[in-house]
């Protein structure tokens, strides 16, 4: 569970989009990635209270849907099933433009193709397959930042072959924060989608043999090893490469290798990211399949999705993800500039939506447990119910920054048409209820 929750939150982003904030913050990137870590901390922490009281399938999708209601969790869950099937084929396409740098006479659509399949015969196996898949492409991307901070560690204290010490660029070429605090704020709204995964731990936790126990040892350890890692790593990229390189910044992490002097840094950081790639493309495929046939449980989603194999596996909730998810990889190469674009920037608005109503639902939720079953409250979250409303306006801020942002405008937009969309889907929904109910 622990290797589950790190490697949804430990992805691509971290190792490539990264630099992009920093090219705009300077080294005050860090603040960005601390400002938006302690956002998703708390919301992490709202989850663990819900999902140890309330173990489900679907996790928060349920717990929406109990605090506030049938259309919260239809748009909770269906927003985040959204999310990470438009993450499935974005982490298949980039999987493949790695290889086909590796192998270029191979197409990348066969690529993409060959990710997609073996991903999706891995998740029909068993939850068991996904576990041990997720556990172990977590490991190589928890080592690699361990490494990467240990490594950086000892060349900033003089401890590394051919290092004089020291933190070089962390206040050169114009100070900490060379832009002033508008783009340090911008790179705190861009780091959001970085964090998102995190919480497929209370997914998986319900099909986990203690799931209590398991959500409740994961969420804790998580917490703070999320905040070490990115931070952490953010602050060495910033310290030891100059941030206004834009060269260096398109790469951040191979950068700081270069830097450390370590052999075929290109190469290594290659595999570490397409190891990124492909635990993200596994955890896509898990989250949306389960996510799916919780919806279908609750009629929300066709009653087929609902249903199991002989080993426990929802085969129909599966494949209805990789069939959008291979639309979409379609969509790539035939409308990259439309259809994906709009695609591409709408996923991220949606689960800073997915986070809002989380937090909402939390604080309706701890005011029922309290009130009636306390002793299902064994996890707690912290400074309730002040620090929830603190990350709901946090939350809420960034949305609003997003408006002001030329750089988030699309994505706010698309976010907000995307919302529109499912708010009719769930106006069609009930309009088929009353009318099947007069027919009866």
């Amino acid at each position: 569970m622990q290797m589950i929750a790190l490697g949804g939150v430990i992805g691509a982003g971290l190792f490539v989009g990264s630099g992009v904030v920093i090219g705009a913050a300077g080294p005050a990137a860090v603040i960005s990635f601390a400002l938006t870590g302690m956002l998703v901390v708390l919301v992490m922490r709202m989850l663990g209270e819900m999902a140890v009281a309330y173990p489900a399938v679907g996790g928060f999708y349920e717990y929406n849907r109990l605090a506030l209601g049938e259309l919260a969790g239809f748009l909770t869950g269906w927003m985040y099933w959204y999310f990470w099937v438009i993450v499935v084929a974005l982490e298949a396409v980039a999987g493949a433009r790695i290889l086909a740098v590796w192998w270029p006479q191979i197409a990348p659509w066969q690529f993409t193709l060959a990710l997609m399949t073996v991903f999706t015969i891995v998740n029909l196996l068993s939850v068991r397959a996904y576990g041990e898949a997720e556990f172990w492409f977590a490991s190589i991307k928890v080592a690699a930042i361990v490494a990467f901070l240990c490594a950086g560690a000892l060349f900033a204290l003089g401890a590394w072959p051919g290092a004089v010490g020291g933190l070089p660029h962390l206040t050169a070429h114009r100070g900490f924060m060379p832009n002033g605090i508008v783009p340090v704020l911008a790179g705190a709204v861009a780091a959001t989608g970085f964090y998102f995964g995190a919480e497929i731990v209370t997914i998986a936790a319900a099909e986990s043999a203690e799931p209590e126990k398991a959500v409740a040892q994961a969420i804790n350890s998580v917490i703070w090893r999320v905040l070490v890692f990115y931070i952490g790593s953010i602050f060495l990229v910033v310290a030891l490469v100059p941030w206004n390189d834009t060269v260096r910044m398109a790469r951040p992490y191979v950068s700081v290798m270069e830097v450390l002097r370590i052999p075929a840094a290109a190469t290594v950081m290659s595999l570490v990211i397409l190891t990124a790639v492909l635990s993200a493309l596994n955890s896509g495929l898990f989250a949306s399949s389960r996510m799916l046939m919780a919806l279908a449980r609750r009629r929300d989603a066709p009653a087929a999705f609902a249903k199991l194999d002989g080993r426990g596996v929802p085969v129909a909730a599966i494949l209805g993800g990789t069939v959008f998810g291979y639309v979409t990889v379609v969509m790539s190469y035939l409308s990259p500039d439309r259809i994906f674009a709009f695609l591409v920037n709408s996923y991220g608005t949606v689960a800073i939506f997915v986070y809002v109503l989380i937090a909402v639902a939390e604080l309706k939720l701890r005011r029922r447990l309290e009130a009636k079953t306390p002793e299902r409250l064994r996890v707690r979250m912290w400074g309730y119910p002040w620090l929830t409303r603190l990350a709901i306006l946090a939350m809420l801020a960034i949305v609003a920054a997003m408006a002001v942002i030329p750089a988030q405008r699309a994505a706010l937009l698309f976010g907000l048409i995307s919302a529109g969309v499912l708010l009719v889907l769930y106006a069609l929904r009930l309009a088929l209820r009353a009318r099947a109910a007069t027919s009866a």
